[in-house]
């Protein structure tokens, strides 16, 4: 049987970044399934797809209606994209974790704002109880805009997180020291099912846990309190996907909570887990195929 391609969808260049894409797209083309890499910035021919997965289109951040112009437009052939456009849509921006507070889930306690002025910091940080805090964008990705800020907020990173955000929308969060004494966890759920889970901690000196920034990644097996609030956060989203990443912290008070939920284009770190590329070629199946 002759099959149509699948897009693994992603962008004009990624160098610099860290992909693993290749580990499950060897055993879809295995299976029989050619699989290609087109930029969501090209002019590809959409319809020759059986199916676009979202899988890297990392600079979408600086033309985000474009990006979701694209996606629709691909909806609009008829070619199945995964996550799905209004999955997509409702994850671009950080405020669906408004959302994801009132069904319960437990949070970092954010402050969110429309715009920053002179004086803001310190209210915000005494408002979180916190002399460190983390000015963060609404829309953003690989830790683009985020500024790690310590009273009283007279540094040059104060000052250009001001500018920054003179106009912008942002969240601000108080400073977890566990994030750099520990780290981050993230649990993924493939087919809405757990798949494995990743320990991610920052390099001395830096609070960014990504590869890009020096972040150190160890396979994990997460705790029932961590898993328990992944399994929430996935039984309170607003539709299935076919890949979710639930990236959680330990609060001051020893709780989990939740940092994000990407839901759009998440390195799935197939390179950590040595099953997880089978588990996703089954689950791209899945939703193709039935």
């Amino acid at each position: 049987m002759t099959r149509k391609p699948l897009a693994f969808l992603s962008m004009d260049s990624l160098e610099g970044y860290f992909t693993y894409d290749h580990l499950p797209a060897a055993i879809l083309e295995q299976r029989g399934w050619q699989v290609e890499y087109p930029s969501w910035r090209s002019d590809a021919d959409w319809q020759r797809f059986a199916a676009v997965i979202i899988r890297s289109p990392w600079d979408y951040q600086h033309d985000p209606d474009r990006y979701m112009a694209t996606l629709r437009y691909i909806a609009s052939l008829g070619v199945p994209v995964h996550n799905s456009v209004d999955i997509v849509e409702w994850n671009l921006r950080k405020t669906y974790l408004k959302e994801l507070d009132q069904r319960g889930v437990p949070l970092i306690p954010t402050i969110w704002r429309d715009a920053l002025a002179g004086g803001d910091l310190h209210r915000h940080s005494e408002s979180l109880d916190s002399s460190e805090i983390v000015v963060k964008p609404i829309l953003g990705a690989n830790a683009d805009g985020a500024f790690r800020l310590s009273a009283p907020f007279d540094s040059p990173q104060a000052a250009e997180a001001l500018r920054t955000y003179a106009a912008a929308p942002f969240q601000i969060q108080p400073f977890l020291r566990s994030i750099v004494e520990f780290g981050e966890v993230s649990l993924f759920y493939f087919g809405s099912q757990y798949s494995h889970a990743v320990h991610k901690k920052p390099k001395a000196g830096d609070f960014r846990v990504q590869e890009e920034h020096g972040g150190i990644l160890s396979p994990i097996v997460p705790v029932p309190g961590a898993l328990a609030v992944a399994d929430k956060v996935m039984a309170e989203l607003p539709g299935a996907t076919l890949y979710a990443r639930v990236d959680l912290v330990i609060l001051n008070d020893g709780n989990w909570a939740v940092m994000e939920v990407e839901l759009n284009e998440p390195s799935l770190y197939f390179n950590i887990d040595p099953d997880s590329p089978r588990r996703f070629a089954d689950a791209v199946e899945q939703v193709v195929v039935g």
